[in-house]
């Protein structure tokens, strides 16, 4: 309904983004993504930005991000640097996943 839409867009984002590169692409696909993360910081809305590597598996790298509402996270989704990234790495990512969340506790 309205109320709980009106609701989702004043309420802080939370954002988790899991890029899986090609075994052959890892060390790009990381050099690409440590770009984001100076410009994202700065974006309008951004409380969260933090970049991480799995141990075991270094070809998948998880973000959690914190925006002060959706509206916000969805202004950074169309700025340049994220263009540049999916330009860059353009058949480089195996998989990417993006979940937008709530935060219920804590």
């Amino acid at each position: 309904n309205r109320e709980s839409e009106t609701k989702l867009m004043s309420t802080p984002l939370t954002i988790v983004a899991r890029i899986e590169a090609h075994p052959d692409s890892i060390a790009l696909v990381k050099v690409e993504l440590e770009k984001l993360i100076a410009p994202s910081l700065a974006d309008a809305g951004c409380l969260h930005y933090a970049m991480h590597q799995d141990n075991e598996t270094p070809a998948v790298f998880l973000f959690f991000e914190r925006w002060e509402t959706r509206a916000l996270w969805q202004a950074h989704m169309e700025q340049p640097h994220l263009a540049a990234f999916l330009a860059a790495t353009d058949g480089a990512v195996a998989e990417l996943t993006i979940n937008e969340m709530t935060q219920v506790t804590g």
